[in-house]
């Protein structure tokens, strides 16, 4: 069967024509393409080199959970991520995933969590404090700041001292620039091996596995129990009996880094513009928070019982999905509603186009989180903030959890002013904000 008769294409040419855009802001790109092509269509990148691009929350559903066995992650993460971040969850697959996800999974039940949530609130407020009152300010760094000392806090408790911190905190940010390079020039990347290019940033990765080897080293050397991610991570065993070996702990923990840092970073930035943009939910969540906060001071109860303050949050992220794209590639050839699909086919869902489809969601672009008042479940065929199906992101309670716990401590303490009226996005690896400048005023 030829594949090519029911999948619409985007020639090379159209690629290689728009590239300096796309480099800078792919999404437009899509969107166009998908306005004039439909929801799926091909798009040639190279000489019988294509990636096929979706915006079928069907398709998605079918890929993620419905017929997920047929289908593996792309070279992007098994193989372009892995050599930034090593072999952990995010980036295994088959036997070796099934084995990791065993293990680690029990580390973020709920119970376990609850643990977490005290390190949680301390590492939110002691950021907090830097907020600059009366002046536009860029929220994202402060944002990014207070994301990844919270993975900090969760993982190593007091073990990692400041200039550690702040070296793994550049490093995974600058592997991460590289990354994007290579995926949206493709045509350099002969360039960018011949240069040594790569090679720098590797040796980056390396600079940051032997900071956490250290880590690791006095954690153990200590014998001190301090509950947090790491303790857990030392203490799993195998179904064998069997502990983690120092490398593969060492992988899972980048990939913490990695994964839960730079999401919930992103995801605050838009929240916090959004609700600027939209004060009257700031007051609906300073009154929800308030009235917690009388009822109980256990942080389990505030982070359950925030019900408007997640209808914010899953708003935030159906509008700007931190995980903007999802990648997938079939082993066998299948079918979905008349568009054959080939073995080997470079599958990439658009989330960000799911998200706002007009034909699944009423005012697709107006920020609207009473669509969100009965759960994100009922979007669960259409709404992937997480993923979906048995790879659907570990840490998606953690995030929550913490994302309810900032934005809850944010507009308890401030009133948050807009600058702009637009929201400004970068899309990197994950979708990232950009000139995102707000003003603080202090509540009394």
């Amino acid at each position: 069967m030829n594949n090519n008769k029911n999948i619409p294409e985007v020639s090379l040419l159209k690629f290689l024509k728009h590239s300096a855009n796309i480099l800078k802001n792919p999404l437009p790109f899509h969107h166009n393409n998908f306005q004039k092509k439909g929801d799926t269509f091909r798009l040639n990148i190279g000489f019988n080199k294509s990636v096929i691009f979706s915006r079928d929350a069907g398709l998605v559903e079918y890929v993620l959970q419905k017929n997920q066995k047929n289908f593996v992650k792309s070279e992007i993460q098994t193989k372009d991520l892995v050599k930034y971040v090593g072999e952990g969850l995010l980036t295994s697959e088959g036997e070796h995933w099934k084995k990791q996800r065993k293990l680690i999974q029990p580390a973020f039940h709920k119970k376990q969590l609850a643990n977490l949530l005290g390190s949680i609130k301390s590492a939110i407020c002691d950021e907090y404090k830097k907020i600059v009152t009366g002046k536009e300010i860029d929220i994202f760094p402060v944002f990014n700041d207070l994301a990844f000392q919270t993975v900090v806090k969760s993982l190593f408790s007091s073990a990692a001292n400041q200039k550690e911190i702040n070296r793994l905190q550049f490093i995974t940010e600058e592997t991460q620039k590289m990354l994007v390079r290579e995926l949206r020039q493709p045509y350099l990347g002969w360039w960018f091996s011949l240069s040594g290019k790569i090679d720098s940033y590797v040796q980056l990765t390396n600079e940051a596995r032997a900071i956490l080897r250290n880590i690791v080293h006095e954690r153990r050397a200590s014998q001190e129990r301090f509950d947090d991610l790491l303790d857990m991570l030392l203490e799993a065993k195998y179904d064998d009996g069997n502990f983690m070996d120092e490398e593969q702990l060492i992988d899972e923990i980048l990939i913490l880094f990695t994964a839960g840092h730079e999401t919930t970073s992103n995801s605050l930035t838009f929240t916090s513009q959004l609700l600027a943009l939209n004060p009257e939910w700031q007051e609906v969540i300073f009154k929800e928070v308030n009235q917690l906060k009388k009822e109980s001071d256990d942080l389990m109860y505030l982070v359950t019982g925030a019900a408007k303050t997640q209808m914010v949050i899953e708003e935030s992220m159906r509008l700007y999905p931190p995980a903007y794209f999802i990648d997938r590639v079939n082993l066998e050839a299948f079918e979905f509603e008349g568009k054959y699909f080939e073995p080997g086919s470079n599958l990439l869902f658009s989330l960000y186009e799911v998200h706002r489809h007009p034909d699944l969601w009423r005012n697709p672009d107006i920020f609207d989180p009473e669509r969100f008042s009965e759960g994100g479940r009922k979007f669960s065929s259409q709404y992937f903030p997480f993923g979906a199906g048995p790879r659907k992101c570990i840490g998606n309670n953690f995030a929550i959890f913490e994302m309810i716990i900032a934005v809850a401590e944010l507009v308890n303490d401030y009133k948050l002013i807009p600058v702009a009226e637009d929201i400004d996005i970068k899309p990197l690896i994950t979708l990232k904000p950009e000139n995102a400048f707000l003003k603080f005023v202090k509540r009394t």
